[in-house]
């Protein structure tokens, strides 16, 4: 129980991490509008989720999913505008000691090197604070750019698995990138 209750601790200490352009936070209903702006466009959410067809059905899911369980849930706000531009999340295992990482990311905001920058601070606050061994992340085979962010961060290509999953309705082939604590603290160095 020391362990479960010690990561919901870490998670409630680090509810606000800031990095040098980014502030990542808890998501409440007044990003709505924002997260709809990138979860209704069919480009941004190609290969990550259902496309939004309402602003209710995103203030919908930031209720269900994003409030109703937060630990490890971020809204990506830029400091400079104060928008809220993407979401990341750290889906931790305490039992095992790993996590995966998942993140989306308005399209206007791409390639701009934001995503690593925020994904980074996901890493320390996994390996740093909550000592785990290992974090995954995954990416569709069709989105190399999203394997670009996990190589930015120190992240290696571990495995293709075909036919993995439906977005879409399009079965679609997933690829696994993974870092090790001892890895980390190399790429830190």
């Amino acid at each position: 129980m020391e362990q479960v209750m010690n990561h919901y601790l870490v998670f409630a200490e680090n509810q606000v991490l800031e990095t040098e352009r980014l502030i990542l936070r808890p998501l409440s209903l007044a990003d709505a509008e924002d997260m709809y702006e990138y979860a209704s466009d069919e480009m941004t959410t190609e290969f990550v989720f259902p496309t939004h067809q309402t602003l209710q059905e995103t203030k919908e899911i930031i209720a269900s999913v994003f409030m109703a369980d937060p630990f490890g849930k971020f809204a990506i706000e830029d400091k400079e505008t104060h928008k809220m531009i993407g979401t990341i999340d750290l889906r931790v295992n305490m039992k095992a000691g790993t996590a995966e990482i998942g993140y989306t990311l308005n399209r206007h905001y791409w390639g701009k090197g934001l995503m690593p920058e925020a994904a980074k601070m996901l890493l320390m606050l996994g390996f740093d604070q909550l000592k785990l061994i290992r974090i995954i992340a995954v990416h569709d085979l069709k989105n190399p750019k999203s394997g670009r962010v996990m190589e930015k961060i120190g992240m290696t290509k571990e495995s293709t698995v075909y036919e993995a999953r439906k977005i879409h309705g399009v079965v679609s082939d997933i690829v696994t990138y993974g870092i090790t604590h001892s890895q980390w603290q190399a790429h830190k160095a």
